[in-house]
Formats: C-alpha cells, structure tokens, sequence
C-alpha cells in the first residue's frame, strides 16, 4: 500500500537515528502524507521496516492525534479538551463544531471538509476555550464563532 519512493524515504530516514526506532513517528508522518491516514495495513508495513510488533507502531498511532486511522476531512478542527478549556464550555463547543459539520468526533464530515479532534492541552489555557483550526489558533471562542470560524477556514 505505501509507495516504494515512501518505504525507501522511511529506511533512509532510520539511518539518520543512532537507534533506527527513534525514527518512528517521522516515519508514520510520511506514511501518512502518503496514504492520508494510517489503516492497521499501513501500520503493519511501517512495523515491518523497523522490525518492530504491530502493536508497538499501534500503540504510537493511538497515542498522538497527530496520526489518523481513517480518512479525516480537509480541514481539521482541533478543540482542547483540558481541564481549562473543560471548565470554559470546550465540551459543548465540540458537540456543536460536531453537530455542525455533521460528524462525530475524529469523523469526516459529509462533504470531506472538516473533522473535529478533541485534543490534550493546545497550550493556550488564557484563551480558554480555544481550538486551532487549520493552522491558526483561536480563542475564546464563542459557540456563536462557529459559522464564521468554519468559514475562515474553508475559503482562507
């Protein structure tokens, strides 16, 4: 499934490392810039080149949502979901980003433009609730930001 230009990037990659399993997680950003997401088959060819159990390479790729295990749309949404954003509504700005696009959590939404990722600490607790969408980070924001927010984004 990875391309051969991909597998060859990867096994040059390790020989950059001391230890060639240090380079697992740049390794798993180029399998998935290209396939897009990162399928237990994918998972699977990246274990084989480091020679490595599935379920270590799983383990890194459920660990982080930096790494997708299914398509996510164009635009991802990603909302803080600490304990000072919590406080500050992150909770019900996630259900209504959701409700919005139509998709749950991690989901893309119908028209593959947005998928909302409920994230650890974005680092921008004095902005509670805040999210970063695409690349910008935002907050406060308001449940009333929505429209405008996935409008920004969408059309730059």
């Amino acid at each position: 499934m990875l391309k051969e230009t991909t597998k060859n990037a990867i096994l040059e990659l390790q020989k950059k490392y001391p230890f060639k399993r240090s380079a697992l997680i740049p390794a798993l950003h180029l399998a998935q810039n290209d396939y897009g997401y990162l399928p237990i088959e994918i998972q699977q060819e990246v274990a084989t080149l480091f020679e490595l159990d599935l379920n270590e390479v799983h383990s890194v790729v459920t660990f982080y949502d930096m790494f997708h295990e299914r398509p996510v749309g164009k635009h991802l949404l990603h909302v803080c979901k600490n304990v000072s954003c919590m406080l500050r509504g992150s909770d019900e700005l996630i259900d209504a980003l959701c409700k919005k696009i139509g998709a749950a959590p991690h989901d893309k939404s119908p028209d593959d433009k947005f998928t909302v990722i409920p994230s650890e600490c974005l680092g921008a607790c004095d902005r509670a609730p805040m999210m970063i969408a695409g690349e910008k980070a935002i907050g406060p924001v308001a449940i009333d930001d929505i429209d405008s927010i996935l409008k920004e984004v969408d059309h730059g």
